[in-house]
Formats: structure tokens, sequence, C-alpha cells
């Protein structure tokens, strides 16, 4: 996986949201939801070992074993919401 780098400051974007490495990891591994995004990103959303729930917006690349993470966040208030409705129809 590579990740954006913030410009400001020189690390992953997504440790602006709060979000870790191995977070993202345990979501792309075990999605709960994987849709197609804007243009040719992805999304994904997932619960983490931790029992975070993280979105996760990705672009996959031709080579299978390799991602670029655009963002990754967690999940609150009526994106959770949502989410865990659109799961308990789903029967996860």
């Amino acid at each position: 996986m590579r990740f954006f780098i913030d410009p400001d400051t020189g690390e992953p974007h997504i440790y602006a949201h709060g979000v870790e490495e191995n977070e993202v990891e345990d979501v792309l591994f075990f999605p709960g939801e994987d849709r197609r995004g804007r243009g040719r990103s992805r999304t994904a959303i997932g619960r983490t070992r931790r029992g975070r729930y993280i979105r996760v917006v990705y672009i996959p690349h031709p080579d299978p074993d390799e991602l670029f993470i655009i963002t990754a966040y967690e999940l609150r208030g009526r994106q959770l919401s949502a989410y865990r409705r659109r799961a308990r129809r789903r029967g996860r």
C-alpha cells in the first residue's frame, strides 16, 4: 500500500483523521462493504480490530498487490447509522 502524503506535514494524510496504517489494512482485508467511488476510486468500509468503523478511499493499481490510499476516516453519526442499517439488511 502507498499512502497519499500531505504536502504540509510530509506524513500520510490519514494521520490528519486519526487513522493508522494497520486500521486501513484491517478494513481493506475484511471490508464490510466495498463500492465504486468517483472516477477510478473505490470506497471500503469496515470495522477495525480495535472496534472502530473506518471508511477508506483508495485507487486500485493494475498490479493486484498494490493500492494507493487517498484518505481514511472514522464513521460517526448518520454515516455510521446508515452503514449499520445496510449491514443489517445484508445479514452481517
